[in-house]
């Protein structure tokens, strides 16, 4: 029996993907070549826009044309639009994959995947290693947190083992991958009744403590130190305490290992703490091109997409990066055509990307997701047309493509 994994989105969905082909190899099944030598194909989904939803739609109908000719062919389907059709308890997006896939033979949730086994890697220098699953910030326009639901950290050991394993087996780059890497361990500290980042006005007192001493498993044997007693670093944000977190002693940790280079995504501006800041500065293996999505340049936006800062308290935060870490360069992610972005609201946006000068931009233009805030209670009210139009602006503007007139 053979296999084949089709992987839509970003690198979290690619890491699940190598877990994926790993609990396939211990059922006994080998990778196929493509399609036409499978018997089961794996379609693991992405759903953050409108666009990658349908690139899955078509990918299965033509499968569905293969399926008539090989009675054996199997297709599952899993990964983010799996994730919303089971936490969706109206059961209506459930039905509506169920009609507009009717070739799948099982929709198969990500968590069914676990991390007993190995993932099966696809790159002998660079891995990818999740440390956290979920997001709790709840942003208007971003359906994560109903396709992979509350943010669940993988044990401290856990990640620490698996990159020293990586380390030994001569992997020279690791990307420690996460919704919002900053806010990893909050779960872990935080008493059960309290729910990470929903809560504003955290203080030390209610946390219960520190994370306590454990010992890593060596890949290969022998002795492995005991990890220091960490206590947690809780992240102050408009004057109040909105989450602590472990994430910087992890990245210090797994940059101690001795890879060349330690990357980490994706973060959140109002997490990113001056600890975290202070061990990247520290640390020289710990990359120096730090992704911090603004997602737009105007204020008024960013309190339509419920994102907890302003464009000062960004342009802070940059100032403060490039203060401490020499050579650091930034990469972001912008929304263009947001619900009401006005001719206005988007020249702010230029005029902050002129201001700060990034070296990359994911843009992407504003499309409806289900069950978000958004698509419930604002109006997607700016014509195609304009989106297309200030996309192309900032992608000439910052990744160099000149595709438009100026503005």
């Amino acid at each position: 029996m053979k296999y084949f994994i089709k992987t839509f989105g970003c690198q979290q969905n690619k890491a699940d993907s190598e877990r994926v082909s790993s609990a396939f190899k211990a059922r006994g099944m080998k990778p196929a070549r493509g399609y036409k030598d499978a018997d089961y194909v794996v379609i693991n989904t992405c759903m953050i826009r409108e666009s990658a939803e349908n690139r899955v739609y078509g990918l299965v109908n033509n499968l569905g044309k293969l399926k008539s000719a090989s009675q054996s062919l199997k297709i599952v389907v899993t990964g983010c639009m799996v994730g919303l059709a089971f936490r969706d308890k109206t059961g209506k997006y459930l039905q509506k994959i169920r009609k507009v896939m009717p070739e799948v033979d099982e929709f198969m949730p990500i968590e069914e995947v676990g991390f007993d086994n190995q993932p099966i890697r696809q790159d002998r220098e660079n891995a990818w290693v999740p440390i956290s699953n979920g997001c709790n910030n709840f942003c208007t326009f971003c359906v994560v947190p109903y396709t992979r639901g509350r943010e669940i950290s993988r044990p401290f050991e856990d990640i620490l083992a698996e990159c020293l394993h990586l380390k030994i087996k001569g992997y020279k780059n690791i990307t420690l991958l996460g919704q919002n890497v900053n806010s990893y361990g909050a779960d872990l500290i935080l008493p059960s009744s309290v729910i990470p980042n929903e809560v504003r006005d955290l203080t030390p007192a209610k946390s219960e403590g520190k994370i306590t001493y454990f010992e890593p498993v060596h890949p290969q044997g022998g002795h492995a130190q005991k990890v220091k007693n960490f206590k947690p670093v809780y992240v102050k944000h408009l004057g109040r305490y909105r989450i602590p977190t472990l994430f910087p002693q992890l990245l210090e940790e797994v940059a101690k290992l001795g890879f060349e280079k330690v990357n980490f995504m994706s973060s959140n501006p109002w997490d990113f703490s001056e600890e975290l800041i202070d061990v990247i500065a520290r640390n020289k293996n710990i990359t120096r091109l730090i992704h911090l999505p603004i997602q737009s340049g105007d204020d008024n936006v960013l309190r339509r997409m419920n994102r907890w800062y302003t464009r000062d308290q960004y342009l802070t935060l940059i100032a403060k990066l490039k203060n401490k870490i020499e050579n650091i360069k930034i990469s972001t992610d912008i929304i263009v055509g947001f619900c009401g972005e006005t001719d206005q609201e988007f020249q702010n946006t230029v005029n902050l990307v002129k201001l700060i000068g990034y070296e990359k931009a994911y843009i992407s233009e504003y499309s409806m997701r289900p069950m978000t805030a958004a698509t419930k209670t604002l109006l997607d009210d700016i014509p195609q047309k304009v989106k297309k139009q200030r996309w192309e602006i900032l992608e000439a503007l910052i990744n160099k493509s000149h595709l438009v007139k100026a503005y």
